[in-house]
């Protein structure tokens, strides 16, 4: 199918944003898609990333927008973390169904934190009908000690390039046993603080965008899918608080949750072959989602 872009300059409260819209020649699907750009980087994204999505979308009959954030790329204004960009996002939204009017709805799409943000919005705006996020930011220091330890640590056991150093005398005892103690400290005081409070109702915790994101999950009427990587730091820290939080495993098992793995991929799905598999989820969720 053929398809255009056409670059654009529109306003998120007085400061200019740039994006670029990718619009198929006939309009078959009636659901749009907002690419958020995780930073640091710029709407092309990771080995233009986002523009070959964008294309494979309008090459199948989906609009999309992608865009820089205020701060972010060739947009306007100061940097600006990703659980400040609501008013950007909104911004996107309205651009996408005023230069595409045969559209009835969006889904988000992001990666990283870009999901993070994407997570946090979509509750507050009708007109968001799905979210597909990647490898999304659910970063704490319990949850980064407990994936080193269960997919670094012990994983680096089971390899035969550790035992190689550790016979040859390149092993660095001193500083790799300092992490793990380091590790195991995190873990355990996390442990000890969760029986402690209970986790909705702590300050600290009710002001955390892992909780605002969680209650995103729980608050969002349509249909979301995960797409994690296998050799991923960031999806492993997802699992791993699912597996920690009765309260994220709730909100993941919801009927209009949905997860895809993708078993050997990296964070950002650099290899034209993840790619492709991302661009073929991400596809069957939106006429699947148009067609309901």
């Amino acid at each position: 199918m053929n398809f255009t872009e056409q670059p654009l300059v529109f306003q998120c409260a007085d400061e200019r944003l740039i994006g670029i819209i990718a619009q198929p020649s006939q309009h078959a699907v009636h659901t749009g898609v907002v690419i958020i750009v995780g930073g640091p980087q710029y709407r092309a994204g990771s080995h233009r990333q986002f523009t070959l999505l964008a294309r494979d979308l309008a090459q199948k009959g989906i609009s999309s927008l992608r865009f820089d954030y205020r701060g972010m790329g060739d947009s306007e204004g100061e940097l600006r973390t990703f659980a400040a960009i609501d008013v950007d996002i909104k911004a996107a939204i309205d651009t996408l169904l005023q230069q595409v009017p045969s559209l009835h709805s969006v889904i988000i799409w992001g990666l990283c934190d870009a999901a993070a943000a994407a997570l946090m919005y979509a509750p507050q705006d009708a007109r968001v009908s799905g979210l597909i996020l990647l490898n999304p930011w659910v970063h704490t220091e319990a949850t980064a000690a407990r994936v080193r330890l269960t997919h670094y640590y012990l994983q680096r056991l089971t390899q035969p390039a550790f035992w190689w150093k550790l016979v040859s005398g390149r092993f660095a005892f001193l500083t790799s046993w300092r992490d793990v103690l380091y590790s195991l400290r995190s873990t355990v005081l996390q442990s000890t603080d969760d029986r402690i409070k209970s986790a909705p109702q702590t300050a600290k915790q009710s002001h955390s965008f892992v909780v605002k994101m969680r209650d995103g999950l729980h608050c969002f009427k349509g249909k979301v899918l995960f797409i994690l990587s296998g050799n991923d730091l960031s999806a492993q820290e997802l699992i791993s608080l699912t597996e920690h939080d009765r309260h994220w495993r709730n909100a993941l098992q919801n009927q209009h949750v949905s997860q895809q793995f993708i078993p050997q991929a990296n964070h950002t799905f650099s290899s034209e072959v993840w790619r492709n598999a991302v661009s073929k989820m991400t596809v069957d969720f939106i006429i699947k989602g148009d067609q309901a």
